[in-house]
């Protein structure tokens, strides 16, 4: 029986891949904050979900919890870990508070670290565990790849998942546990409601229109035109459980258009096209 642990199951592509794994048949490890989702996720999922409660960003949680998992799972190793917790806080970089610059990084970034360390003996650093080695799958976004305007926080734990990712998967050929990147487009979870109420935030700047703006675009393809959490659920499925996984997967509900056209693109052709669409550009020449 597969093992895996997933962290941040309460809703989203967290909860659609613990559904997904107990219905394959395998054991799930499901991280949550709050108690009452751990009471209503065992009633939902049944006997092959086990909730473990923790903040990534606690790493003594995180390492309690890793020994709770090594006791259920009596020897054996971990088929995998999937570091799937993330927040995203847009604003635009001059104007954004450090405090809350600094939450996108230790939860979408300085948190694999914590996790991945506390669990990497399960999944096959400790040679004394039976079983194959197991691996780790990194939930990264399209923008690991994109620099979109009022997200640079978000853009930058994204793209530095992404460089770690690489780094962990060269380092830990060692053990023969592998390191996969699931890199989705937008999907339909429940922090478009949490963004919304950003709208107007920096209406006295000169960012207030254009960033109203981009936030209403993204909002809008979010509830409407993006992925279904079930099918980025499906390609985790995959990347956990494929014979020889592809180091980088990047679902997408229209995929020439969220990564293809802007993955090829020169990017001052990107620049110019965001920068139109955006009203990014100055209200007067400055020179004399």
């Amino acid at each position: 029986m597969r093992s895996v642990v997933i962290t941040g199951v309460s809703s989203g592509i967290g909860y659609e891949t613990a559904k997904l794994a107990v219905e394959k048949g395998a054991r799930v490890f499901g991280s949550v904050r709050k108690r009452e989702d751990a009471e209503r996720l065992l009633v939902e999922f049944g006997e092959l979900f086990t909730p473990i409660l923790f903040d990534v960003r606690d790493e003594a949680a995180v390492r309690t919890a890793a020994d709770r998992v090594r006791d259920s799972l009596a020897g054996n190793a971990l088929s995998g870990l999937v570091n799937n917790v993330g927040m995203a806080i847009p604003a635009p970089l001059l104007h954004q508070p450090i405090d809350e610059v600094r939450a996108q990084l230790d939860t979408n970034l300085a948190s694999v670290f914590v996790v991945t360390q506390a669990f990497a003996p399960l999944l096959g650093a400790d040679r004394s565990l039976a079983g194959p080695p197991g691996r780790v799958i990194n939930i990264s976004s399209i923008g690991g790849k994109l620099g979109q305007p009022f997200a640079g926080a978000y853009i930058a734990s994204k793209h530095g998942l992404e460089g770690l990712s690489d780094t962990l998967r060269r380092e830990l050929m060692l053990y023969g546990i592998d390191v996969v990147i699931v890199a989705p487009a937008g999907v339909r979870t429940p922090i478009w409601d949490k963004v919304e109420p950003q709208v107007g935030r920096f209406a006295d700047t000169e960012y207030g229109e254009a960033f109203d703006r981009a936030l209403r675009t993204m909002i809008k393809t979010g509830r409407e035109h993006s992925l279904e959490p079930r099918k980025v659920a499906e390609t985790i499925w995959h990347a956990l459980t494929v014979r020889q996984p592809k180091p980088r997967y990047a679902p997408a509900q229209h995929p020439v258009l969220e990564q293809g056209l802007i993955r090829f693109l020169p990017r001052r052709i990107v620049d110019w096209a965001m920068g139109r669409y955006l009203g990014l550009k100055p209200s007067a020449d400055p020179r004399p």
